[in-house]
């Protein structure tokens, strides 16, 4: 997840976790109300695209060689799906114009026990999206160095440690309690993804890459594990309520929607039907690491890729911030909460450094992810949602499919963390069982 506004990304739970204070904390307000009605089409657009592209590009060569060809099709069709979850979450905020987040909207369906499934997904997501950059970080930064500085200590780099710098560079950024300073960040993530679909496209053009291997038609038995990276692409939905009262106009909500999943769909399947293409079954499941070594291009995808879970750690961290914040006492300074604010996301962040060179599996952490997170955040819950508040306005015909997708969201979600879960075992034993 990614977004070109600091307030858009980073306050999703502000609301969710407190929503009596909505009116009484004004430097809250000012964080949720300044932006609010004042996103153009275009600008939304923009917000909703940085939100959903980020390191889940990079699996999608991968993705395709693992499930086939077909799988392209599976790849488009959850696009659509998720397009219209995205959709139902705009007609649940003019049901209910209290409403001013996914937290929210989950209340309104569900009451206390609503919000607190999806605060606990929410929170899920950031934590397993985590995990999953410092992998991403610890794996090009290990393909960086020596790419970029070969004639030193003759190639070989000792890549946990620099995966420590690297994180230790980006800790500082989690004690920072001025959102707005860092929304430049966010711009950034999407700087450097453009950079690496860039590079791709370029490799594929110029860069005299020939691969003999053959794609098959289709890998049914993969099917579970391809659409949870998919999936983990299209799940931004628990900031577009904070998109869509940011707009002038939230009745062009669904049309912000189309274009922008549109956009993101055309990109993913043209990266990875070219990545594919390009290097068939040799593929890795981060693309910057089957581009040829000796290119210039490469160098600069391996660094944007390495830059880019260092420009999220302090937008992930926000909404858990924000909600520690609401929880401490009235009684403590700002100053002890700041500390106090910093201490735990040092703490985490090393929790998750630790998971990551634990292990350092990208593609199934991805799907994992996907699978068990993303699918209950872009499909389940806006369906479940969308069912209890709107029920008594649905035709027959939309009940029927929203409880169709739930359904289907659940064994998506079933056979995809199973089969995820299932290599990722099967990896570690393989690796550290001896």
């Amino acid at each position: 997840m990614s977004g070109t506004n600091i307030c858009v990304a980073c306050v999703e739970e502000n609301k969710g976790c407190d929503h009596e204070c909505e009116h009484e904390n004004p430097r809250v307000k000012e964080l949720v109300l300044e932006p609010s009605e004042n996103s153009s089409f275009l600008h939304s657009v923009t917000n909703m695209v940085g939100m959903l592209i980020g390191l889940s590009q990079l699996s999608m060569p991968y993705a395709v060689e693992s499930g086939g060809w077909v799988s392209i099709f599976l790849l488009i069709s959850l696009g659509i799906l998720t397009t219209y979850t995205s959709h139902i979450l705009g007609n649940c905020l003019r049901r209910n114009p209290k409403s001013k987040s996914y937290s929210d909207i989950g209340h309104s369906a569900f009451g206390r026990h609503g919000r607190l499934i999806a605060s606990l997904f929410i929170y899920l997501e950031i934590f397993m999206a985590l995990v999953s950059y410092t992998i991403s970080l610890h794996d090009n930064i290990y393909a960086a160095f020596p790419a970029t500085f070969s004639h030193h200590s003759n190639g070989h780099f000792p890549a946990s440690k620099l995966t420590v710098v690297a994180v230790a560079i980006a800790l500082p950024s989690l004690w920072i309690r001025d959102l707005s300073s860092i929304s430049f960040l966010s711009s950034g993530g999407i700087l450097m993804s453009a950079i690496i679909f860039g590079s791709v496209v370029y490799t594929a053009v110029f860069g005299g890459v020939i691969n003999d291997g053959k794609i098959p038609v289709l890998r049914l038995g993969n099917i579970p594990m391809v659409s949870g990276i998919y999936l983990f692409g299209f799940g931004g939905h628990i900031v577009f309520p904070n998109l869509y009262t940011s707009m002038k106009d939230p009745s062009k909500f669904t049309k912000v929607s189309i274009v922008s999943f549109a956009t993101v769909t055309a990109l993913y399947a043209a990266l990875a039907i070219t990545g594919a293409k390009m290097f068939g079954p040799s593929v890795n499941p981060q693309i910057t690491l089957s581009l040829p070594k000796h290119l210039l291009v490469t160098k600069i995808a391996l660094w944007a890729t390495v830059l880019t879970p260092m420009t999220k750690y302090a937008l992930e961290f926000a909404p858990l911030a924000i909600q520690l914040e609401h929880s401490l006492p009235s009684t403590m300074t700002d100053r002890a909460k700041l500390v106090a604010r910093g201490l735990f996301g040092s703490t985490m962040l090393l929790v998750i450094l630790t998971l990551a060179l634990t292990v350092p599996y990208f593609s199934y952490v991805l799907s994992l992810t996907g699978s068990l997170v993303s699918v209950t955040i872009a499909v389940i819950l806006p369906s479940a949602f969308y069912l209890k508040i709107c029920w008594d306005g649905m035709s027959k015909l939309t009940r029927a499919a929203n409880i169709g997708f739930v359904i289907l969201g659940c064994v998506l979600g079933v056979l995809g963390s199973f089969e995820s879960s299932k290599l990722l075992v099967k990896e570690l034993v393989r690796v550290h069982g001896g």
